[in-house]
């Protein structure tokens, strides 16, 4: 994978030559459009209404629309002298701890990696932040825009993660709930049942449901078969809270694992509706 960006990190007088690639990335099923008549694929072509023509890439240039229909033009070179310093250095500001940063900021993430001749600069940063428990704050220029980006040692190595701006964060929708007093013992129940379903993060017990159906119906598709889905059964807000924390609780032992609604059946087969446990479980917190 080519590297998203690549120039030097710098702390006080040191300078490490890094790379950045993406640490992760998204997995979809994406699908494309096609022509109902025909169902030729529809593509998006570069087309100039003026000349009435397809356009080439290497006839495209930038433009700044100040008016309506009035651009001014740029050329790359005019556009690379308005890139700061951060386009090709990434000092680090100040050092700050970890928890404090609000999760809400981040944005994306990518893998810091050292040139061979900067392998030791970048190992002593790293084991002093790893000791420290600080992250690094910093700029960087990249994708036409200059990002504040915080650096976190992990035992791997250093990862970049790209912030929003504090201009960007929205507030969240006013709530507008009704007036209610939270009981002693609700609380005690609520902290109870927060322990009761702690557990180690492990990210590869999850996984996105959706995909796996998507990809369930494409396969499906393939084979002339058809996909039918389970009705759910609806969880109401309990009329007891107080009933319905007690009611978690009791049930001990870890969660079972949430199965797919989805099956695939010899076309025209129905699936059973599942038992309808809803009522009873409304008589046990009512």
């Amino acid at each position: 994978m080519a590297a998203t960006w690549k120039g030097a990190l710098t702390f006080g007088l040191v300078s490490v030559q890094i790379q950045l690639s993406p640490a992760a990335r998204s997995e979809r099923i994406s699908f494309n459009q096609l022509h109902k008549v025909c169902h030729s694929r529809l593509r998006q072509p570069l087309f100039c209404p003026t000349c009435n023509r397809m356009v080439e890439r290497n006839e495209i240039e930038k433009g700044y629309e100040y008016e309506k229909d009035q651009y001014l033009l740029f050329s790359e070179e005019e556009l690379d002298k308005a890139e700061p310093e951060s386009a090709r250095v990434m000092e680090i500001l100040e050092f700050v701890k970890l928890e404090e940063i609000d999760p809400l900021y981040f944005d994306a993430s990518y893998h810091a990696t050292p040139d061979p001749a900067s392998a030791k600069g970048y190992r002593l940063l790293l084991e002093a932040m790893l000791k420290s428990g600080h992250a690094g704050i910093a700029k960087v220029t990249m994708h036409n825009r200059e990002y504040i980006v915080i650096l976190r040692a992990r035992q791997e190595g250093l990862t970049v993660h790209t912030m929003f701006y504090q201009n960007e964060i929205r507030q969240p929708l006013e709530s507008r709930a009704e007036k209610f007093e939270i009981k002693d013992q609700e609380r005690v129940l609520a902290s109870q049942l927060v322990e009761s379903l702690s557990a180690r993060f492990q990210p590869e017990k999850y996984h996105d449901q959706y995909q796996e159906g998507l990809r369930l119906l494409i396969e499906a598709k393939a084979k002339d078969e058809d996909v039918v889905v389970a009705p759910t059964v609806s969880k109401a807000v309990p009329a007891d809270l107080l009933s319905a924390l007690k009611q978690s609780l009791a049930q001990k032992g870890p969660r079972p694992e949430k199965k797919s609604l989805l099956r695939v059946v010899p076309k025209g087969e129905r699936v059973a509706a599942p038992a309808d446990t809803s009522r009873k479980a409304r008589r046990k917190v009512g």
